[in-house]
């Protein structure tokens, strides 16, 4: 199966981790992420603009750009696109939504599209709203199934307690969520799947206080606390994540919380994929562990468990 693939700024970045054990593990489990031959950023955040359609602007050429692998015969007869990062999920999903409810915003997105064909990057045509964006949760939930994703398993994370953290963007609001907003549940049969001790986090839904880490590091910090405490005391040893920016705030920020709250220990912070990965007994280069981007280094940890 081969599936467009939206990778975005993130996981070419600061979230290498994500992408190095996500398009391993699809491979494993029989799926060709298929990267976009051209793409820019989500956009991310939405305008604070009465009028924000030139918001989706951004958004909207990546979905062209599905179209346009299946004209080009990159794929076939697949209008699916995924991505791993939860920000970039809620961005495009959120600009297809908007766009396919009405068709007087399509019509004037294209509008805007024609007039820029020169300039952004050979776009040729309009969007025709048949695009479907999915976050890789979908995928291991709905393609792939939590069956296949047990049979694959080859070093089973036997003793490993692992609470699962989602954040926001990937749940909220309800129509564009992957899950029950409140009491999600995919990250924990993943988990169980693979055979770790899922841990109670209550706080899994909660905000890690985004971009707010650039000007307002205390809110964060208190965030972070909130975020971990629970989970700790509940037993966790490694939290596990599926958003770039909730994983950078819960493992940067730290610090900053331990030197306000001295009953905060250190844990460290995974992607999802990389326990996949572990798991499903890849090469350790497929980890993402060794790519310095942990500030918490979960290798202690993964060492005394025997799963590295």
């Amino acid at each position: 199966m081969r599936i467009p693939y939206y990778p975005g700024c993130a996981v070419q970045t600061t979230a290498r981790n994500y992408a190095v054990s996500g398009i391993a593990v699809a491979k494993k489990l029989g799926i060709e992420l298929v990267e976009l031959p051209k793409w820019n950023c989500c956009g991310v955040f939405p305008s604070l603009a009465t009028d924000d359609l030139m918001r989706h602007l951004a958004p909207i050429r990546n979905l062209i750009h599905v179209q346009e692998m299946n004209e080009n015969g990159i794929v076939e007869n697949e209008y699916r696109v995924v991505t791993f990062c939860s920000m970039c999920y809620h961005t495009l999903k959120e600009a297809n939504m908007f766009l396919k409810a009405d068709e007087e915003r399509l019509e004037k997105i294209n509008t805007f599209l024609e007039r820029e064909k020169e300039y952004a990057g050979g776009i040729k045509e309009g969007y025709k709203g048949g695009v479907e964006v999915l976050d890789f949760l979908e995928v291991l939930r709905d393609i792939v199934g939590y069956e296949k994703i047990r049979e694959n398993v080859k070093k089973p994370l036997k003793g490993l307690k692992v609470a699962p953290y989602y954040g926001c963007l990937v749940l909220r609001p309800r129509e564009i969520g992957i899950d029950d907003p409140e009491s999600p549940t995919v990250m924990e049969k993943i988990l169980e799947a693979l055979g770790a001790e899922v841990v109670n986090n209550p706080n899994k839904s909660q905000c890690c206080g985004s971009y707010h880490t650039v000007d307002r590091k205390e809110i964060v910090a208190k965030l972070t606390y909130d975020n971990l405490i629970y989970p700790i005391r509940n037993g966790a040893e490694v939290i596990t994540t599926c958003c770039p920016l909730c994983t950078f705030n819960l493992d940067f920020r730290q610090k900053e919380a331990r030197k306000i709250h001295k009953d905060l220990k250190e844990i460290p912070i995974m992607y999802y994929t990389q326990l996949m990965a572990i798991a499903f007994g890849l090469e350790r280069e497929y980890y993402g562990v060794d790519l310095g981007l942990h500030y918490v280094d979960p290798k202690p940890l993964l060492k005394a468990k025997n799963l590295y």
